[in-house]
């Protein structure tokens, strides 16, 4: 495990499926880890924050209030997934003010988070921050693995994932030359209660024959986020299990 005693580190939709791993396996590996998240209420003491990607005085709060219990923010997870609730449409369905509100909510809010935090990295001299991308970010979907399904890849998440992932190579080249290093992960599909035929699907199409579990990303993070990756900058770290050979 790697090693991030000391570490004051801030997950972005901590509460989530991903988020929850994130924040469990920093601590495990010795960090101060707090769940940044809109469902939250602030405590601190207890590993939690309130914070919308969305909003940069919200963002700028939670970083003031992290910098002034702890003293110092040493690395930021962009993984927070807000989208809106017709998510999941058809392409041919999709209402451009949907698409423009879903790009907005999330690839904005990783722009949010980045323009603040980074800034505060850069006074600082040094820091870590990993953007969560996407196999779909770099891949086209395999739209038969949703045949007969109500399931789909929505069009904005691949649009999003792309630009995360882009964004992430120039935000390392900005910040480079100020000690501070950005890193994306992509990882393939998670299982989350998906339907079988799903599942089974995406399964035979994965050298490794299994979907992921947060259990399996988690790690990954850690090692950007430790010294063990101190010249590891503008990298994609795709976790899939093979899916993307």
């Amino acid at each position: 495990m790697s090693n991030l005693t000391d570490r004051i580190i801030v997950v972005t939709g901590g509460e989530g499926l991903l988020g929850k791993e994130f924040v469990s396996h920093c601590r495990q590996a010795g960090a101060t880890a707090i769940s940044a998240d809109i469902h939250c209420k602030t405590d601190l003491d207890k590993g939690t924050v309130h914070m919308d990607i969305t909003n940069s005085d919200s963002i700028r709060s939670c970083v003031q209030e992290v910098q002034k219990k702890f003293g110092a923010l040493h690395g930021w997870i962009n993984n927070a997934y807000p989208r809106t609730a017709d998510w999941g449409l058809p392409f041919e369905k999709i209402p451009p003010a949907s698409w423009d509100q879903n790009v907005q909510m999330h690839l904005g809010g990783y722009f949010r988070c980045c323009q603040v935090v980074l800034e505060h990295m850069k006074q600082a001299k040094t820091g870590s921050l990993i953007n969560i991308g996407s196999i779909y970010g770099f891949e086209a979907p395999d739209f038969s693995l949703y045949e007969g399904t109500t399931m789909t890849m929505p069009a904005a998440y691949s649009a999003i994932k792309g630009g995360i992932i882009n964004l992430t190579r120039y935000l390392a080249a900005y910040y480079g030359s100020h000690g501070v290093r950005v890193n994306a992960i992509s990882p393939g599909g998670i299982f989350d209660d998906q339907i079988d035929t799903f599942v089974k699907r995406y399964e035979a199409h994965t050298p490794l024959r299994r979907m992921a579990i947060p259990k399996d990303i988690a790690p990954a993070a850690a090692f950007l986020l430790s010294e063990d990756a101190c010249y590891i900058t503008g990298h994609n770290l795709v976790v899939d299990g093979g899916w993307s050979l």
